[in-house]
């Protein structure tokens, strides 16, 4: 019987995971090091890939979200490679003994980081993700078996083909990162019940794509990346940094799963703090979807020369994740009926606070029930580059076993070691 793609390469990458628990940190980091100068002296190559995924997005009609997800540039790769020089300057978690004790009996008790074996990747658009992903499993010595979608197939088979040779002239075991180069959608489901051969599944692109992965898998899957943000300003807000971090949230990159969806104003600084919203978010068309309060503040507050794309919101407007210049604004009573709104629409993502109000900081952090809370500061943080973790496989929203950016160490399991001197039970 001829095996499929999936079983071959699954096999050979359950091998690699084998050796690669064991390889030591500098082969590892000589690895890396080969990626991220791939990375910067392959760059013409890996641009005329893109191009090419690039080109055939636009004929398709991929919204400008899916293109700008999938572009690639120099400045991106170099973005890339500096990432992975970051993750291997990072220390290796493979083998770190901790919460060791001695017990009264003499036993000697504690555990021992280990990688989780093969993680199954399945991803959209990105193409940064087979180099984010390859660097932190390499590193935390799993192997991966990545299934990337057909609009990034040029893009990903040239970065992939990078890690490879990378792989090669430093010494990792062979089969330890596999592209699956099949579009064929069988073969993802085949990928979801591969039992005994992948140990972790991580999808990473839009909410049908995560419903697939959790209804037909039969391994565990990691969900996440599914972000509706909410900005909530405090009545005792600094409106100067409540303006910034609203535009910075929805305006750096409107296209991610930490952009900001939704503007949360107190009703005491609305008709101050909304215009100076406005009036900044204007500067970059971002299309405003308001409730009644804030519509008629907008309203009033507008000037004749100024162009604000303000319109009313519908119910829908809010839990939407728009992944483009678009937001919806509330104004609320007070900080109770924020936090009901946050959990009622939040996907536990990102969600912020801007305020001047201890107590009020202090109990949005205690009572928001999200991945990554924040006070004063953008959404647009939660990300394992910005964290401090080199990268990430994903960004997860479930509480088992990893929350957030997924870095190394969320890559990485234990095992309970125990040291006696002839003990036995009693």
């Amino acid at each position: 019987m001829v095996q499929s793609e999936l079983a071959v390469k699954a096999q050979h990458a359950k091998a690699a995971a084998r050796r690669l628990a064991f390889t030591s940190t500098a082969v590892k980091d000589k690895t890396l090091e080969g990626i991220a100068r791939g990375l910067e002296q392959d760059q013409g190559a890996i641009l005329a890939a893109n191009e090419l995924d690039l080109a055939a997005g636009r004929a398709a009609g991929l919204s400008e979200a899916m293109l700008d997800r999938l572009l690639l540039n120099p400045k991106r790769l170099a973005g890339m490679a500096a990432d992975v020089r970051s993750v291997a300057a990072l220390p290796d978690p493979v083998g770190e003994v901790f919460e060791m004790r001695t017990l009264a009996n003499g036993l000697q008790v504690g555990k021992k980081r280990t990688p989780v074996g093969v993680l199954g990747v399945v991803y959209e658009s990105r193409p940064n993700v087979t180099v984010d992903i390859s660097a932190l499993c390499l590193k935390s010595g799993n192997a991966v078996i990545l299934r990337g979608g057909k609009e990034a197939r040029h893009s990903n088979r040239a970065l992939a083909d990078l890690v490879i040779r990378a792989c090669d002239a430093a010494g990792v075991p062979e089969g330890a990162v596999q592209l699956i180069e099949s579009t064929d959608r069988a073969l993802v489901g085949e990928m979801l019940r591969a039992n005994g051969l992948i140990d972790m599944i991580v999808p990473r692109g839009g909410a049908d794509l995560h419903r697939y992965c959790i209804e037909n898998a039969t391994i565990p899957v990691i969900t996440g990346g599914i972000g509706v943000c909410h900005t909530y300003v405090d009545r005792e807000a600094d409106l100067e940094k409540a303006v910034n971090i609203a535009y910075n949230a929805k305006v750096q990159r409107p296209t991610v799963c930490n952009a900001l969806d939704t503007l949360l104003v107190h009703r005491d600084v609305a008709a101050q703090c909304l215009p100076m919203v406005a009036k900044r978010w204007a500067t970059a068309g971002v299309e405003m979807r308001c409730d009644p309060r804030a519509l008629e503040i907008l309203q009033k507050s507008r000037g004749a020369e100024e162009h604000w794309k303000i319109r009313p919101a519908r119910e829908d407007d809010f839990g939407q994740e728009f992944l483009s210049l678009v937001a919806s604004i509330k104004v609320v009573d007070n900080l109770d009926e924020a936090l009901d709104h946050i959990y009622r629409y939040g996907t536990q993502h990102s969600e912020a606070i801007v305020t001047e109000d201890y107590r009020a900081a202090m109990r949005f952090l205690n009572e928001v029930d999200a991945a990554a809370v924040f006070v004063n500061a953008s959404t647009r943080f939660t990300d394992g580059g910005q964290f401090g973790l080199g990268a990430e496989v994903a960004i997860s929203t479930q509480k088992l076993h990893a929350r957030g950016p997924m870095g190394l160490k969320e890559l990485t399991t234990y095992k309970w070691i125990v040291l006696g001197d002839g003990q036995v039970r009693p």
